[in-house]
């Protein structure tokens, strides 16, 4: 089990502890102010007859879903969080949980008066805030008390051996009480090969030829610093997009600022700001709703278009040889690849050639296939691809590697573009549309970089509602 999933089950486990607590509590109370004695109902019996037992599993979990949504167990929420964002977290999630609770168990109370009962409502807030409030409250000091001692920061890579970096672990070094990283080590991206034992500043060196997914179980990595390569900056986002598959934050200083095109999500470090060039423009809390709005809509996608997806299978199959099915490899998020679907809409030798981006008249589409791309009907089977995780509604297109390198090396900040999931429709794909040439693809892509910075509900409705309209307008090639 990793730091990340350890802290997170901390968190989960003691806010299922406390909220069931709350529950008891607001059980017990409710049963003081309007029941007592007088009623000759004893504790027991009012609790067995109010189904507490139920509450006690439903209740809680409700919460723990809204605080989820919330972002509260987010891996950039996890370690670093202040106190003033953790209690207004914690004061709106109870909130919520409150109203859920009310409505669900006191309105259909028979309980004269409950539409009016605002001092049993302010009850339920308290008992559900107070001990889920000062439970995390020590959680979090604990933990932050804890990263700020000698050697228990977030262990960090430098991806770099020029004066600079060491500089950067030195400085890091010194404020590590304040900002909470400890640096464990160097990568020397100029050296393929390097002895084991080698040490810079007293710390490990790692080659470039390491596989780096397994140096990074190995060693427990949870963030990497990258300095700027000295052979200048085709070098360093060569080693960025190596680096982006850990899934791990990549931090770069400002002496990197020309990579970001955009408003940087700044981490704050007293020694000098650090851009985050993993997470793109969005709060954890929209992030979830966002995936939760793929998971829903996809699911419900593919279970009402069932019919029409089974007839476009037949029709594909009648139409040509080959599969029904066109499996692509392509970079998703943070870089790594998975298998996009779409309905074939080519002859099954499109490609022989080697890659080949198509065009209106491309003699390689086939009769039904052309019908498919001018409706998007092809992309329909991607609703699995969000409903696993690989994809999302809304979000930049995703390619395949061998366009990825070439577009990187023309457009730098390129590399951005895999901060999110990818999407089915894009902005790039509504203002622009399909793509013919890696010319074509570079001038879609400011639209994708556009987006990055303007992430929102609004904005994925509006080129959802734009995709639709293109979809009835049979504009899709």
């Amino acid at each position: 089990m990793t730091e990340i999933t350890r802290q997170r089950c901390i968190y989960l486990a003691a806010d299922f502890v406390t909220l069931n607590v709350g529950v008891l509590a607001f059980y017990v109370v409710r049963y003081f102010l309007f029941s007592g004695d007088a009623t000759g109902v004893t504790l027991h019996t009012w609790l067995s007859l109010h189904s507490v037992l139920g509450g006690l599993l439903v209740f809680p979990a409700v919460i723990l879903g809204i605080s989820a949504i919330s972002g509260y167990y987010n891996r950039s929420q996890l370690f670093y969080r202040s106190r003033l964002d953790e209690f207004i977290n914690t004061l709106g999630v109870s909130f919520a949980g409150m109203l859920a609770v009310f409505f669900t168990a006191i309105v259909n109370d028979r309980m004269p008066g409950r539409i009016l009962s605002y001092e049993l409502m302010c009850a339920l807030w308290a008992c559900l805030f107070v001990p889920m409030y000062f439970t995390r409250l020590v959680i979090t000091t604990i933990t932050t008390r804890r990263l700020q001692r000698k050697g228990h920061g977030w262990r960090t890579l430098i991806a770099g051996v020029s004066p600079a970096a060491v500089k950067e672990a030195e400085r890091l070094e010194k404020a590590e009480a304040h900002c909470g990283m400890t640096v464990i080590g160097f990568i020397n991206p100029r050296q393929k090969h390097v002895d084991d034992g080698t040490l810079l500043n007293g710390l490990p060196v790692y080659g470039a030829d390491h596989d780096f997914a397994r140096l990074k179980s190995e060693i427990d990595a949870h963030a990497v610093i990258v300095m700027p390569h000295p052979s200048g900056m085709p070098s360093t986002l060569d080693l960025i997009n190596r680096l982006y598959p850990l899934d791990l934050p990549l931090l770069i200083p400002p002496t990197l600022h020309q990579l970001i095109t955009m408003r940087p999500r700044i981490t704050t470090v007293k020694t000098e700001p650090l851009v985050d060039i993993t997470n793109a423009n969005i709060s954890p809390r929209l992030a979830n709703i966002k995936r939760l709005s793929d998971v829903i809509v996809a699911s419900l996608g593919l279970i009402m278009l069932s019919p029409l997806l089974a007839a476009i299978a037949i029709a594909v199959k009648l139409d040509s040889k080959g599969p029904v099915v066109y499996r692509q490899e392509r970079l998703g998020y943070h870089k790594k690849p998975f298998k996009i679907l779409k309905f074939r809409t080519m002859y099954t030798d499109a490609e022989e050639h080697g890659p080949a981006l198509s065009s209106e008249d491309d003699p390689r589409i086939t009769r039904i296939g052309r019908t498919l791309r001018k409706y998007r009907l092809d992309e329909l089977l991607q609703l699995w691809n969000v409903l696993v995780g690989e994809m999302s509604l809304v979000g930049p297109r995703p390619e395949r590697e061998y366009y990825v390198r070439r577009i990187v090396k023309e457009v730098p900040a390129y590399s951005l573009i895999h901060q999110v999931r990818p999407g089915i429709t894009s902005w790039g794909m509504v203002r622009y549309g399909y793509a013919s040439s890696v010319e074509q693809m570079i001038e879609r892509l400011r639209y994708d970089l556009l987006y990055l910075e303007n992430i929102s509900l609004g904005v994925d409705l509006k080129i959802l509602y734009h995709t639709i309209h293109t979809v009835l307008s049979g504009k899709g090639l």
